[in-house]
């Protein structure tokens, strides 16, 4: 998921109140008057790397689709707030029960009824260690989550029809801001009968629906249409939207010059210097907190104990981020000074440690020197990416930093899909033993978001497989915590370690950048830096 700039606080911890969160308007746009409200838009994919699930798509691809078919508790607008969606309120009075009432009649595409149970049974599934889902650790704040056995969450609930209640090990007063995240969508009755096959066509509640059983054509895109008998905020504006999963990004980028496809999120490398010239008015380059990294796992040779932190060190002072990302993207990233996002309350550009981001050749060579003495080093460094996006030329100028400084082989390593290099990643019978581009856009808008499910122990989206136990403390106390303040002094304190451990690379953070076809209007791209497919029309 991306995150994009927001005028809200990154944690927002307010101190318990009674009320959490109620009914707000609706975030929609309202179309001009000549707009086609019937016209399908084209926008730009990727193959989803797993079937549907809300609490099994933790990537872009599919996670743009299912946050179109479902709807949660609550949306988050343009801006990052959150609005309520299927909630009617969400109330506390000591910020770790939460009393969560849906609005009456609101049902899936299918006519099913969506209740207290739809989430609750979706919740537990998601949960269970024997599902094996890849959003399970969002669950763990929750009473009775266990992440060594399937055990239900004792935590949740069901009061009555449109009530249920959630006790969470712990206070923690930003929960339901994190209640728009896909892994607490609902899901039907139907869904558990057979999930596999649910997710190749899933029934949601959100504001569209697939177009039919056969809309999933794999590798090729996917057609959802408006479910009229969703009536949140999020209402679309036209006939439909159809994913294109495009091998390429120049290919969608030409497509887009051509009027071949409307929306596009993402510019190729071949084009970011000349595209805000090519499209003008329709060019989009907007601040986001979308954060680059690449990840050295735990397990790769010469990258364990000290020999491993010292060349993770050696390797993040070698890189020369200013260069990198004036040549390669043409002012569009920023270099990175910690692990988060610079438009977030809680960063900072001045935390202990950092120095091992700045670009510094002499102390590259000397800590790969020192590494050398505990163990020679051998073979070729790589870094693997998916072909399928626009990587490589950032990949190669890292990979030569790196060989150029360090006088080693590196080079990069691609791999055709997004899914593949996915798959690749996350196979638990065969860690990865290069490294491997990572990167965070955020599930909500809090800080928190950018660190606990990449480096919490067991989270997510470690793929790294990082554990450290003062880490997991510090991420424990900032997510009780009922001040703003006390928890982003917590996040930076985890944040000193992290600069420390390196578990991750950081590079760049990213502008979004985008664009859309002539006679399409409205579009406005999110916080996540995702378009409001609901909102644009065209003519």
């Amino acid at each position: 998921m991306k995150i994009r700039r927001i005028g809200v606080g990154a944690v927002a911890l307010a101190a318990a109140s009674a009320l959490v969160l109620t009914g707000c308007s609706s975030g929609s746009s309202t179309p001009a008057s000549s707009a086609n409200t019937t016209a399908i838009i084209t926008t730009n994919g990727s193959e989803p790397q797993n079937p549907l699930i809300p609490t099994n798509t933790n990537e872009t691809g599919g996670g743009k689709i299912v946050d179109s078919i479902f709807a949660g508790l609550v949306y988050y607008d343009a801006t990052g707030k959150p609005i309520n969606d299927m909630a009617d309120s969400i109330t506390t009075n000591d910020s770790q029960t939460y009393t969560i009432k849906i609005k009456a009649n609101q049902t899936f595409s299918d006519g099913e009824a969506v209740d207290a149970k739809s989430f609750v049974d979706a919740w537990q599934y998601g949960a269970l260690t024997s599902n094996a889902q890849v959003n399970q650790s969002f669950f763990a704040p929750i009473e009775g989550y266990n992440d060594a056995a399937s055990s239900p969450l004792t935590g949740l609930t069901v009061v009555d029809a449109t009530t249920f209640t959630v006790k969470l090990s712990a206070p923690q007063s930003d929960f339901p801001l994190q209640l728009g995240y896909t892994a607490f969508d609902p899901l039907p009755a139907n869904a558990f009968k057979d999930m596999t096959a649910f997710g190749q066509n899933p029934i949601g509640n959100g504001p569209y629906k697939l177009a039919s059983a056969s809309a999933w054509q794999h590798n090729v895109q996917i057609d959802l249409v408006p479910n009229t008998t969703y009536t949140g905020g999020r209402k679309p504006q036209n006939g439909g939207v159809t994913f294109k999963f495009y091998a390429q990004a120049d290919a969608a980028y030409s497509d887009l010059q051509a009027n071949n496809v409307d929306v596009i999120d993402e510019i190729p490398d071949s084009a970011i210097s000349t595209f805000t010239n090519d499209l003008g008015s329709r060019a989009i380059n907007q601040p986001s907190a979308v954060f680059q990294s690449f990840t050295i796992g735990t397990s790769a040779p010469h990258f364990q104990g000290a020999e491993g932190l010292l060349r993770r060190q050696a390797i993040s002072e070698a890189i020369d981020r200013p260069t990198i990302t004036k040549v390669i993207f043409n002012g569009t990233r920023t270099p990175a000074k910690d692990f988060t996002s610079p438009v977030l309350d809680g960063y900072t550009d001045s935390l202990s440690n950092n120095s091992v981001l700045t670009y510094n050749a002499d102390d590259a060579k000397k800590l790969w020197a020192k590494a050398d003495a505990i163990s020679p080093w051998s073979g070729t460094f790589q870094l693997a990416y998916n072909a399928d996006g626009p990587h490589q030329a950032w990949v190669d100028a890292v990979a030569n930093s790196v060989k150029n400084v360090l006088g080693i082989d590196a080079a990069g390593a691609p791999t055709p899909t997004f899914a593949q290099f996915r798959s690749l990643v996350t196979d638990k019978t065969k860690p990865i033993e290069t490294a491997f581009r990572t990167g965070w856009q955020a599930d909500y808008p809090a800080v928190s978001d950018f660190l606990t499910p990449l480096y919490a122990t067991g989270a997510s989206s470690n793929d790294g497989h990082f554990s450290d136990p003062a880490v997991d403390a510090l991420f424990k106390k900032a997510a009780s915590e009922t001040k703003t303040d006390a928890a982003i002094k917590d996040y930076q304190d985890a944040q000193v370690i992290l600069l420390k451990d390196l578990p991750a690379i950081p590079l760049w953070y990213a502008n979004v950048t985008g664009g859309y076809a002539t006679g399409v209007s409205n579009v406005q791209f999110g916080w996540n830096s995702v378009p409001l497919y609901y909102a644009i029309t065209k003519g």
